[in-house]
Parts: structure tokens; C-alpha cells; sequence
């Protein structure tokens, strides 16, 4: 029996979908986030104490409190459903605290999705809050606080006001601006590939690429060696001198991780991280599906973990035998293991049920919702498939002293591909006839072709995730406000989903690179997420871990006030005049972004706007198109002739007018996936076929 029972989440929408599970013996509360933190006023931490947080109400929740307490003294028991990570951990032990629970009773439950077979289950199996846990979410927010309180003020005096440093942030900052580094002192360097156009006494034709000169690895850096080689070459006799032909399985990809479903999410969704994980949450926290009414549709959000429950396994290669057949199925289910420095406390993301498809629920979400469930619930259940399965053939020819090679490969069985295409060019449209070692060939055409080397590409938001993960900086779930927090300091920009360092982030980041060697290393902060799992695990001290983080900080603190010398950072010439006073313009940076401002300020105050182009051009006047915002930071389409030419759009425009009513023609999107060519008039109809 439930009794009176009081159960305490963090969020409205859980508390929500809960109370739909649960009988009238339960209450749901929602503590909306942490109730507890350090105060924002001062550093909060007694470094003479041995480091001990001094906690406070945050402001804002002191009625909200009140409230969980009056509730709590009525129930007969209280049970802490925090999400299940070190931040729900801490958030259930403020609660602990604030209620007066007992430190040792079982008040902690854990649920890895919101449905009413594992909220029931996790209510059977009360716990008490793991104080391992909550200590490593202490190190690490005591030594960000540590970091950002002493060394923010420090770029205040020495820099620009509003500045901002973190242990973490300041380390994505500086890979940021060294890749930079690498591109502009990248020099290229030319180099020729030659292929060739071979046939068989049939004609039948094929293409090779000279890989190899007297069986050693050719490489052609000019013109002058690449027209040796296409000299002796179209005089050469051709002969098959191996074939290779082999069967090439596939295996698919495991199911998401939060680092992974951002990197995806991005990649094909043109996501950002912050979208992706708001919109996550909402499917885990609980949908209204139709006649089944409020339910959870993924498993938890953040998880660095790749493992699945077997009952989700039996689940899946249930559902890919009904639906795909049992040759798509294996003999027993796919398992993936996880990195090691995955903490593995929960399983991947994935959906609740397989049941529930995305064609099922379709009706019920959002554009967006239904976007990321399809490509959960796709690589989820690809991840249970058989691999998919490519005939691949390899053929070496002589031609004299030099070696050719022809590749092809053909899908023979799509396996896990049927559902989830993970566009990697397995494929090689290379058809290559039937051949015999010894055979000889003909020479059709010799296709020499001249490159250059390219720079190392810049991080896009998917390649920073990933870096990221790969080197243990942060954890997946603060990728997402890393970002934000970088952008919104103008340390980075972001072009043509590129991430390009501002003068500014080089000015900080060489600042804090030469003050602070250890907190800038990229290695460095790996070792700290190390530390701290290992607190979590109950080996490592926790305040040992941050005394001996914080004194060598102190240290080099206490150097760099002493030693650095103020840095004047001088305003981006905007290349045109104030149009008041005709003195030169200045881009400056703003609680909104980048503005115009006058360089004769006080005297004249002028500021304007500095406006994206949307790359088309008006349909009507043929001037360019710049991307605004509503005062509430709406984007719209505008031309950037008005007042004399007036476009406006809430659409992206393509430049052309209807051909039916001379309206301009704007790109929308579909239902689907992809995007449709439409009318701007609403009562004209016309439109042209979507494409993906």
C-alpha cells in the first residue's frame, strides 16, 4: 500500500507523468532543479575549513521549500526521485537535509525511464542516497567555483568586464583557437593522382589508380613526375596480376550515448547540442500519446553508457523478427562495449518500448520530437541487427614497373542498414567484370588529376563533441552549456556551423596558457574527471582531491595578479562610417551579439545592426537578403534595401518569384524530414517538389 507517500522530482513535466501512474496515495512535488547551491554574492567555500561549501537556499525557491517541507511533515513516507546522476544524487541530499531524513534511511529512488513498470520497481527498492556520489558532484562544483571566482575578476581587471573563465570552458576555448593556429600556418602542398580507364577484350571497362612504383608506395608531389609517370604509362603494357575477392561484414553501431545522440543529432538533424538535449527531455519525461496517455518515451538522457537491459534486448530482436525477418536477427543479442572511462551507472538511450514506433507516435509530437525519437529509436534498433554484408573484390595490375589498383564493393545483404543508414561509403561504384590473374588488359584513358593538401577543418559542433568525449573533457551532459557559454562570451563564433575564435578568445586563452600551465591542459583536465569518478567509486578523498587541485591554483593565482600586465583590446573596424558623424565604425559586443557603434562615442551615439546575409537575393529588387530578429529574438528574412523595397518573410526565400501569382517563393518545412518550395501568398497553392 502506498499509504501517504510524498515522492520529490526535479522537474514539472515528471512530476506530470507520475501523477498518471500513481494512485491517490501518492503526492508528486518538484523541486524544479537544485534547492541548495553556493551563493552567487561570494565564493562560498572556507579554504582555512577544509573547504567546506556554505550552501544556501537559492533565491527564488524559499517558498518552494517551504512547500516540500509542510508536504513532507504530512506524509508517512518521503521518497527523493532526482534524476539519476551525481546532480540528482546532490539535489536528493539537500532534500535529505532540508527534510530532516535520517542519513542512513531509504529514501533514494532511481528510475532509468518514466513508465509505470519501472517507477513501481523503483519504488519497491528505495535506497539510501549514495554519499560517494553526492561528494563527487561536490569536488567538481567546489573546484569550478574555485576557478571561475578567482579567475574571472582576474580577466575583469587585466582584459574586459563580463568576462568569464572555467576549469573546463577555458580548456574547449584553447583546442578551438589551436586548431586555428594549425590553419593559418598550414602551407599546402601540391601532389597528382593518375588514374586509369582500363578494358578487357569484351570492352568491358574499369577504372585503377597507379598506387604503387616497383611494388613500393608511389607518391607523384609535381607535374613534371606525373607527366613521366602518364609517358611510360601510355606506352605500358597492362596484365591482372591478383585478384581478391572477399566478403566484408559490418557490424552496426551501438545505440546512443548522450555525447553520441549530440554528435548525430547534429550531423543529420542540424541540431545544437542545447537543442538536442532540450528536446530529449521532453521525451524522457513523459509525452500524452493518444488512448495510452502520458508516458516516457526514452530511457535516460544522459549516459555515457552503451548497455542495454536484456529485457530491451528480447524486446527488439522480438519486434526484428516480426517485422524484418529472421535473418535480420541474431542468434543472441548484440552487445557493445562501453569506454573506459564510461561511469556505466545507467543504460544507453534508447526507447521504452520498440512498439512504439515513430510512426505510431507521430501524431502526437512535435516537428522536432519526432525527429530525435526516429533517430533513437532507428539506431536502437539497428544496434540489435545482424551486420550488413558487402562482396568486395580488389584487383593489382602491372603496367611495367608500376602497380595498379581497382577496388569495388556491393551491398549483398543490407543487415542492420534496413533500418539505420549510417552513411559511410562502404560502397564502391566501381564495377569491376570478371577477371583472371594473368589477363590482359587494354588502355582506354589515362585521368591525371592535380591536388593540394587541406588545413585541418574547423570544429563543427558534432567534431567537438566527439574531441571532447575522446579526451575525457567534461562530461557529456555539460557539453551543451560549455558551448553556449563560449558563444555567448564572444570567445568563439560560430560560421557556417564552424566554430572560429574571436581576437578576444586568442587574447584569453594565450593569457591563461602562460599564468596557468596545469589548468589549460587538456590532459590535465582529463585527470580531474578521473579523480573524480574515482571519488564517486569511494576510493579518492574528496576534499584531498580538491586541496591539492587548489593550492598549486592558489599559487599561480597569486603570481599572475602581481604579473600581468592590462591588456588593451582594441574594437574590430566595422569598414564603413557612421552615417551621423561620418567617424569610423566600431563592431562591439552586446547582451545580444555583435552591434555597430560609433568611435566618436560620447559625443555621437550611434548604434545599428549588424545583419547575417541569408546568401539569395530579393525577388524583387535583386538586393541582398540579411537575417533579422524580433525584439524577442525571433529570426525573419528581410531585404536590406528597406524602407524602399519591403520583403519581409518568416521563411528563408530562394530569390524567384511564383510563376502563378509573382509572390516570392520561400523554402518551408514538410512534414517529413526535408523541405518544401512554396508560395509566400497563402491563397496561391503553388509549390515545387520537396526535396530531402
Amino acid at each position: 500500500m502506498a499509504g501517504n507517500t510524498l515522492i520529490i522530482v526535479e522537474s514539472a513535466a515528471k512530476a506530470k507523468t507520475l501523477s498518471k501512474f500513481l494512485g491517490k496515495g501518492y503526492r508528486i512535488k518538484a523541486s524544479v532543479g537544485h534547492i541548495k547551491d553556493l551563493p552567487k554574492s561570494k565564493i562560498g567555500i572556507d579554504t582555512e575549513n577544509d573547504f567546506e561549501p556554505q550552501y544556501i537556499t537559492i533565491r527564488g525557491k524559499g517558498e518552494l521549500l517551504k512547500e516540500i517541507k509542510d508536504e513532507a511533515s504530512k506524509a508517512n513516507r518521503v521518497l527523493l526521485a532526482t534524476d539519476p546522476d551525481r546532480e540528482g544524487e546532490a539535489i536528493a541530499w539537500h532534500l535529505q537535509k532540508a527534510i530532516k531524513l535520517p542519513e542512513d534511511s531509504s529514501c533514494r529512488i532511481e528510475f532509468y525511464e518514466i513508465t509505470k513498470d519501472a517507477v513501481r520497481s523503483a519504488i519497491k527498492n528505495p535506497r539510501p542516497v549514495d554519499n560517494n556520489r553526492v561528494n563527487a558532484q561536490q569536488a567538481r562544483r567546489i573546484m569550478d567555483r574555485l576557478v571561475g571566482y578567482n579567475l574571472s575578476p582576474l580577466l575583469w581587471s587585466k582584459v574586459r568586464k563580463g568576462l568569464s573563465a572555467g576549469r573546463v570552458q577555458s580548456v574547449v576555448v584553447r583546442i578551438i583557437c589551436e586548431r586555428e593556429e594549425e590553419i593559418r600556418n598550414f602551407i599546402s602542398e601540391e601532389y597528382w593522382t593518375v588514374d586509369a580507364d582500363l578494358k578487357d577484350a569484351k570492352n568491358n571497362q574499369f577504372r585503377a589508380r597507379v598506387v604503387a612504383y616497383q611494388n613500393a608506395k608511389l607518391e607523384i608531389p609535381d607535374k613534371k613526375a606525373k607527366d613521366i609517370i602518364e609517358k611510360y604509362l601510355l606506352k605500358a603494357s597492362y596484365q591482372v596480376s591478383r585478384i581478391d575477392s572477399k566478403e566484408k561484414r559490418k557490424k552496426p553501431n551501438p545505440p546512443f550515448t548522450t555525447s553520441t545522440m549530440q554528435q548525430e543529432g547534429s550531423k543529420r538533424l542540424n541540431f545544437f547540442s542545447k537543442r538536442t538535449m532540450k528536446v530529449a527531455q521532453e521525451l524522457y519525461e513523459g509525452l500524452e500519446i493518444g488512448k495510452e496517455g502520458t508516458v516516457g518515451l526514452i530511457t535516460y538522457l544522459r549516459t555515457d553508457s552503451t548497455r542495454v537491459s536484456p529485457v530491451a534486448q528480447a524486446e527488439a530482436l522480438e519486434y526484428i523478427k516480426e517485422h524484418y525477418g529472421s535473418e535480420y536477427a541474431p542468434a543472441t543479442a548484440n552487445e557493445y562495449k562501453s569506454r573506459k572511462s564510461s561511469q556505466d551507472a545507467h543504460e544507453a538511450i534508447r526507447p521504452t518500448s520498440v512498439y512504439r514506433t515513430p510512426e505510431m507516435v507521430k501524431p502526437f509530437l512535435s516537428r522536432d520530437q519526432y525527429r530525435l525519437y526516429k533517430l533513437i529509436w532507428d539506431r536502437f534498433v539497428s544496434s540489435q541487427m545482424n551486420a550488413a554484408v558487402f562482396d568486395t573484390i580488389t584487383v593489382e595490375i602491372n603496367a611495367g614497373d608500376y602497380q595498379l589498383r581497382a577496388a569495388s564493393s556491393q551491398l549483398k545483404f543490407a543487415g542492420y542498414k534496413k533500418v539505420y543508414n549510417d552513411q559511410e561509403e562502404e560502397e564502391v561504384k566501381n564495377p569491376i567484370p570478371p577477371l583472371k590473374a594473368g589477363q590482359k588488359l587494354n588502355l582506354k584513358e589515362l585521368l591525371p588529376d592535380q591536388h593540394f593538401t587541406q588545413p585541418p577543418p574547423r570544429y563543427t559542433e558534432a567534431s567537438l563533441v566527439k574531441l571532447l568525449e575522446e579526451n575525457n573533457i567534461g562530461r557529456p551532459s555539460t557539453y551543451a552549456p560549455i558551448i553556449d557559454t563560449i558563444l555567448k562570451r564572444h570567445y568563439v563564433e560560430r560560421l557556417n556551423k564552424q566554430f572560429v575564435p574571436t581576437d578576444l578568445g586568442f587574447i584569453v586563452v594565450d593569457l591563461l596558457k602562460e599564468n596557468f600551465t596545469d589548468i589549460m591542459k587538456v590532459e590535465f583536465t582529463a585527470q580531474m574527471e578521473e579523480e573524480l569518478d574515482l571519488i564517486e567509486e569511494g576510493t579518492r578523498d574528496w576534499r584531498k582531491v580538491v586541496r591539492d587541485f587548489y593550492e598549486p591554483f592558489e599559487a599561480d593565482m597569486d603570481k599572475a595578479r602581481d604579473l600581468i600586465e592590462k591588456i588593451e583590446v582594441k574594437d574590430e573596424e566595422a569598414g564603413k562610417d557612421c552615417p551621423q558623424c561620418g567617424k569610423p565604425l566600431l563592431i562591439k559586443y552586446g547582451r545580444f551579439g555583435k552591434f555597430l557603434a560609433c568611435s566618436g562615442f560620447p559625443e555621437c551615439r550611434y548604434t545599428g545592426s549588424i545583419n547575417e546575409e541569408a546568401g539569395v537575393d530579393c525577388p524583387f529588387c535583386s538586393s541582398p537578403v540579411a537575417v533579422l530578429k524580433t525584439k524577442k529574438g525571433r529570426r525573419f528574412y528581410g531585404c536590406t534595401k528597406y524602407p524602399e523595397c519591403n520583403f519581409r518573410s518568416w521563411n528563408k526565400p530562394t530569390g524567384e518569384k511564383c510563376p502563378v501569382c509573382g509572390e516570392a517563393m520561400v523554402e518551408k518545412a514538410d512534414k517529413g524530414d526535408g523541405t518544401e518550395v512554396i508560395c509566400q501568398n497563402p491563397e496561391c497553392k503553388h509549390r515545387k517538389e520537396t526535396r530531402e
